[in-house]
């Protein structure tokens, strides 16, 4: 990990990704739980099940991490319980590929910041680059699977998709902070 004048310690920068991680993979959960609570019994559903299950590993990965590193989560953690199922169940209202549009644009966002979190530690915590690096191979798969699956034939979905990210980056930013 590069260290620059006024730079965080090693320590805190991998706190603060611990901390990030763990929020997004909060929400991640949280997002096909709105997901499935709308489409339980559509066509989708297995597909969704499937990348909710990957979430709630890479979830119980990174609460060890958590725990074994003594950081503390988000406080912002009440906030993603409420916003990731509310944006879960409200693309899901809007149809099966609203709902992978949902998809397709928060693992962008999420394989975008895995990217740099692999940039900035490079060979100082290969344990953690190790995990990240597979979950982001599973980040990718979320995203593939939903573009396969009509994400890009949702309802304004370039509108819906820019949106998505957009949210998705501010809560990485307020989570690596708060």
């Amino acid at each position: 990990m590069r260290s620059f004048p006024g730079q965080p310690s090693l320590q805190k920068q991998e706190a603060s990704m611990l901390r990030v991680n763990l929020a997004g993979e909060y929400g991640a959960k949280r997002i096909y739980e709105g997901q499935l609570a709308i489409l339980k019994n559509s066509s989708s559903a297995p597909i969704l099940e499937h990348m909710r299950d990957q979430e709630l590993n890479h979830l119980q990965v990174f609460e060890k991490w958590v725990a074994k590193n003594h950081v503390r989560p988000t406080l912002l953690q009440p906030l993603w319980h409420v916003a990731g199922y509310a944006l879960g169940a409200g693309t899901a209202l809007l149809g099966e590929k609203a709902a992978m549009a949902c998809t397709a644009a928060v693992e962008e966002v999420i394989d975008e910041h895995y990217e740099k979190q692999l940039i900035l530690l490079g060979d100082e915590n290969p344990e953690l680059s190790k995990v990240i690096y597979t979950f982001q191979q599973e980040e990718r798969e979320h995203r593939d699977i939903a573009l396969e699956h009509g994400a890009q034939e949702a309802p304004a979905y370039p509108l819906l998709s820019h949106a998505i990210k957009g949210a998705s980056r501010l809560a990485i930013w307020l989570s690596e902070r708060i």
